[in-house]
This record gives structure tokens, C-alpha cells and sequence, in this order.
């Protein structure tokens, strides 16, 4: 399978002198170009280090970080900034939204910045909104939908430029079942459509939905479960082997 993130060695340390702490202790991983990874892990295991290290939203203390062929650390600032803003999207369990503007509004902000016709820009969101279930709520303020809806427009935001890799942290964390479950569905039709996908999670039944479950555990890689894709009958069971898997290394 053709890789679209390779991390080789990544070690990730915070603190100074003798108060270091490695957050990443040696990673190695890849990710295909149509995959859905998930990252499963306790607190401080170096889920969502590796998360950021891999997007480039935060800088490495040694190894690399290849995407696309480029090796993050060799961009500037400029064009690392444009390659996650125009290939990659970045979905958080509370979406960062301006209180001051409406929901369609945040979702073609990230794509304003290219000085497209805004028409084209209004039309693609409005599009992102209907596949996503909230179209009608063009003129919300952020304050009034619920956080389901908010998810699905942080989503939309997240694919107004067409991003070769999605990378979520927590996505489903703060809905509830019914929400979760539409988020979920949302993101496997997306890595259908052939975007890439890296998701943390702590829940079983969120990383069961995954082509492969890695499993972190003091900053390193203990685990590679590889589930392959779902057929749709088969959740129980996908959902028993990662269960199995924790419980195996001590999650």
C-alpha cells in the first residue's frame, strides 16, 4: 500500500534538563493513502503527540516525518502552514469556531484565504452541509446547534479543501451515542471517497470502525492490530478483538 505519512524514529521530548520527558520514544509508522487508522492508548501514552507530530502542528525532537514525499522539517514555515491548510483537515472533539460568525461562515473560512469566487465557495459548503445532515443551518450561530451539529460543521470546514488525510482527536468524545454513531458513518463514507484518516480515541467501539487499531502505551507503538474493512456485519466482532488486544497490552 502506497504510504501518505511515514514517521521514522520520532521521538517527541518536553522539559529541559534533567526534567525530560519523552512523549515519543522512537515511533516508526505509515500510513496509506486510503487508510482509517486509529491510535488507542491511556492518558499520556503519546496518542495525540504522535497525532500532531505527524500533521506537523508541533515540531519533532528527532527522527522524521515524511508526507507526500516531503520530509516536514525541511519546509519553512510558509509551506508547511499551506500544506496542512490545503492537503490535510483537522477535526477536534470541541471544533474551534468564531462566536462571531455563522456556521456557514466558519466552514469557508479555511478556503477564503485562497480568493476563490465566493459564490463557488458558498455552493461547496453549502454542499459539505447537505451530505452531512445540517444543511438549513446556514445562518446559526455557533451557540445555536448542538454539539452533533457543531461536530458535522467542523467536519464540513475540515473538507472544504479536499484534504488527502483527515486527522481526528477525539472526535466522538463529547456527543452522545446517537451523534457519535452519525459522526462515525460520516467518517467512513469520507475514507471511502478515498481520504485518508488518523483517529485517537479511547472508545472500542470508535477505533473497531478502523482498517487497523494501533495501540500506545509510554510513548511507543505496542501494539498493530490490523482489522481490515469493515463489511458491515461484523462489528461485534471487530469491536471483541480490540477489546481482546487492550486487555492484552495493558490498556
Amino acid at each position: 500500500m502506497e504510504a501518505i505519512i511515514t514517521g521514522k524514529n520520532i521521538v517527541k521530548t518536553f522539559g529541559k534538563g534533567g526534567e525530560q520527558t519523552k512523549a515519543l520514544a522512537g515511533m516508526d509508522v505509515e500510513i496509506g493513502k486510503d487508510e482509517f487508522v486509529a491510535v488507542m492508548g491511556p492518558s499520556g501514552s503519546g496518542k495525540s503527540t504522535l497525532l500532531f507530530a505527524l500533521s506537523g502542528m508541533d515540531g519533532i525532537t528527532s527522527g522524521s516525518v515524511q508526507f507526500d514525499g516531503a520530509t516536514l522539517s525541511e519546509l519553512g514555515e510558509n509551506k508547511l502552514a499551506d500544506t496542512r491548510r490545503t492537503k490535510m483537515g483537522f477535526i477536534f472533539q470541541q471544533p474551534t469556531m468564531l462566536k462571531n460568525l455563522n456556521l456557514l461562515d466558519n466552514i469557508i473560512l479555511p478556503a477564503a484565504r485562497d480568493k476563490k469566487k465566493m459564490g463557488e465557495l458558498v455552493k461547496k459548503a453549502k454542499n459539505r452541509m447537505e451530505k452531512t445532515g445540517i444543511a438549513g443551518l446556514e445562518a446559526r450561530d455557533t451557540t445555536e446547534v448542538s454539539g452533533g451539529q457543531l461536530q458535522r460543521a467542523g467536519i464540513c470546514r475540515a473538507l472544504m479543501n479536499e484534504p488527502e488525510i483527515l486527522f481526528a482527536d477525539e472526535p466522538t468524545g463529547a456527543l452522545n451515542s446517537k451523534s457519535a454513531e452519525g459522526i462515525l458513518e460520516l467518517l467512513a463514507e469520507i475514507n471511502r471517497g478515498g481520504t485518508a484518516i488518523l483517529l485517537v480515541t479511547h472508545d472500542a467501539k470508535v477505533a473497531a470502525r478502523a482498517d487497523r487499531v494501533l495501540f500506545t502505551k509510554d510513548g511507543a507503538i505496542v501494539s498493530d492490530l490490523p482489522l481490515g474493512k469493515p463489511d458491515g456485519g461484523d462489528a461485534e466482532a471487530r469491536g471483541e478483538k480490540v477489546l481482546a488486544k487492550m486487555a492484552a497490552v495493558g490498556i
